[in-house]
């Protein structure tokens, strides 16, 4: 299986520096196959036989946590999911800048229940969609100072334990991509 590690607040604004030679060699030093980076904000795509994510997640975690010194949030995604977190998209991705839409990957379920409390004509023009375990952004003026966003993956909305990771439309379509079977 191929799938796509996801690290939150790695390479963001000079914190959690963490060159992704050293992610490559270490996730290749966990036997992993066909071990690529994305980018440098925390991305790797990765082929091994473990069917589960959160498995795979938590041995980088554990990995990293050991590496550092610190500890780095982790999720894995297979190829499938990344491919309809795409399909099912509810904004027009496609047809203006990619930096107007976003992808919040969340590290489990969502409850839309929690997010009755957002009221969307606080923040108009932009706009959320919620998935299973991600939120659609659309944001005209991009994430930087975007209300919304902000409001939206905070641990008050999100729920204990939860957390999320954001990337913006063209990572997005590039780590479906990088996961597909070759």
């Amino acid at each position: 299986m191929r799938y796509a590690a996801l690290l939150r607040g790695v390479n963001v604004g000079g914190h959690g520096r963490l060159p992704m030679a050293e992610l490559r060699t270490l996730l290749e030093g966990l036997g992993y196959r066909d071990v690529a980076t994305y980018l440098q904000s925390g991305q790797a795509v990765l082929a091994t036989e473990e069917p589960d994510e959160d498995a795979v997640a938590a041995r980088i975690r554990d990995a990293l946590t050991k590496h550092l010194g610190a500890e780095i949030d982790v999720m894995v995604r297979g190829h499938d999911y990344l491919r309809a977190v795409l399909d099912d998209c509810p904004f027009p991705a496609g047809q203006g800048p990619a930096k107007q839409f976003h992808v919040a990957y969340a590290s489990a379920g969502l409850d839309p229940s929690r997010f009755e409390a957002i009221d969307p004509t606080a923040f108009e023009p932009e706009r959320f969609a919620l998935g299973d375990r991600h939120i659609y952004f659309w944001l005209p003026d991009g994430i930087g100072r975007s209300r919304l966003a902000t409001k939206a993956v905070g641990r008050r909305i999100l729920g204990q334990g939860r957390w999320v990771t954001v990337r913006n439309w063209n990572t997005a379509v590039k780590l479906a991509d990088l996961t597909s079977e070759r």
